[in-house]
């Protein structure tokens, strides 16, 4: 029998959030599939190459929300 590492990944959206437990690799599929999303981890934000190269056994909870975007009204 093989021992799975996952982690908790809350993945926010407009309708509030909800909390998986994924492999990396499951972790990495979503932060893909949310190309423009901001990920957390590890007290501050990742950028996916950081977020794969991180030791999965002490990563920690996962964030993973929408990009923020400012500019002037």
């Amino acid at each position: 029998m093989t021992d799975t590492v996952t982690t908790t990944v809350e993945v926010a959206t407009n309708a509030g959030h909800e909390a998986l437990e994924l492999t990396r690799d499951q972790t990495m599929a979503l932060v893909e599939e949310r190309g423009d999303a901001w990920v957390f981890a590890q007290g501050g934000m990742m950028n996916p190459a950081q977020l794969a190269d991180a030791d999965w056994a002490t990563v920690g909870t996962v964030r993973i929300v929408p990009g923020l975007v400012g500019g002037f009204c």
